[in-house]
C-alpha cells in the first residue's frame, strides 16, 4: 500500500501543478463532480472529444488563414467554437488565448490571428500532453487497487 500512497501523493502533486501553472480551471473540478461509479470515464471522454474537436478546429482555422483572400468568419466560426470547448472542460490557458484571437478576427488582423494561431497550437499541444499524462497517472492508481469515482480512466 505504500507505492498506492506514493502515486496518491504524485497525483495530487501534479493536479496541483496543473491548476496553478493555469493549464486547468474550476471547470475542470465540475467535471470531476459528474463522475460516479455509473460514469466513470466521464472526464476521459469528454476531454477526448475535446482533443477530436480541437484538431478539427485549429485545422479548420489554419486552412483559412492559408488562403491568399483570408475569410475572416472561416476563422472566426471554429475559433468561436474552441472558445466555448476549452471553456466547457477547463482548459484555460486554451481559453485565454482565444480571447485575443478573436477580437484579431474581428479586426481582419492577419498578422494578430498567424500569431494567435502558432500561440493556439502551442498551449494545445501542452494540455493535451499535461491531461493525458493526468490520465496515464490515475490509471497507474486504479490498477494499484485504488479504483473510485474520484478518478477518471480511460
Amino acid at each position: 500500500m505504500q507505492a498506492v500512497g506514493h502515486l496518491l501523493k504524485q497525483l495530487a502533486e501534479y493536479s496541483s501543478s496543473l491548476f496553478q501553472e493555469g493549464f486547468l480551471d474550476e471547470q475542470f473540478y465540475k467535471l470531476r463532480r459528474l463522475e460516479d461509479e455509473t460514469n466513470p470515464h466521464f472526464v476521459a471522454e469528454v476531454v477526448t472529444l475535446f482533443f477530436q474537436d480541437a484538431e478539427r478546429l485549429v485545422d479548420e482555422m489554419d486552412k483559412a488563414l492559408g488562403q491568399e483572400n483570408i475569410d475572416f468568419q472561416r476563422v472566426d466560426t471554429p475559433l468561436h467554437q474552441l472558445k466555448g470547448c476549452s471553456s466547457s472542460i477547463g482548459a484555460g490557458r486554451v481559453f485565454k488565448v482565444c480571447v485575443p484571437f478573436k477580437k484579431y478576427c474581428e479586426e481582419k488582423n492577419v498578422e494578430g490571428c498567424l500569431q494567435s494561431l502558432q500561440e493556439l497550437k502551442q498551449e494545445y499541444a501542452m494540455v493535451k500532453s499535461k491531461l493525458e499524462t493526468l490520465f496515464k497517472m490515475e490509471q497507474q492508481l486504479f490498477a494499484a487497487g485504488m479504483g473510485s469515482g474520484s478518478t477518471s480512466r480511460k
